[in-house]
């Protein structure tokens, strides 16, 4: 499964990004979409839209996502938690607009696509894919804007 991971958008992208992200088999958004209809080519593209709220978003989608893909649990969350929740193996988050692929000391690994549309801190925009196999193993691959 190959999911494309975005986030703070802050109500715009770069036009080419839905047409580079149209081979998604799902798409995870980690909040601050800011005005939902900033997503509708996103919705256009017809695969599975998975959102978090964010700090800046008004618009009810759920503070936390739980999901499991290829038998690995994620945890989505806009603004990062002080520490993994209990069962997650992979903790996405987006806020600090600064890519980020660390694993802690109990073996959780933290990622961040990094901000699509005002990165921080010197880094460039950019969203991330990430692929998940059956037997448990991922990739994570940054994409610079």
């Amino acid at each position: 499964m190959r999911i494309a991971v975005i986030s703070d958008t802050h109500d715009r992208f770069p036009p080419a990004l839905p047409g580079r992200v149209s081979e998604a088999d799902e798409i995870w958004h980690l909040g601050d979409v800011c005005a939902p209809e900033t997503l509708v080519e996103f919705e256009l593209l017809a695969k599975p839209l998975r959102i978090v709220r964010g700090n800046c978003d008004a618009h009810p989608w759920p503070l936390v996502l739980d999901l499991v893909r290829g038998g690995v649990p994620f945890h989505l969350e806009h603004v990062p938690p002080r520490r993994a929740p209990a069962g997650a193996a992979v903790v996405l988050h987006g806020h600090t607009h600064v890519p980020r692929d660390e694993t802690d000391d109990r073996g959780v690994r933290w990622l961040n696509p990094g901000c699509i549309t005002r990165p921080n801190r010197g880094a460039p925009a950019s969203f991330a894919w990430l692929t998940v196999e059956r037997n448990r193993s991922l990739r994570w691959e940054l994409v610079r804007l």
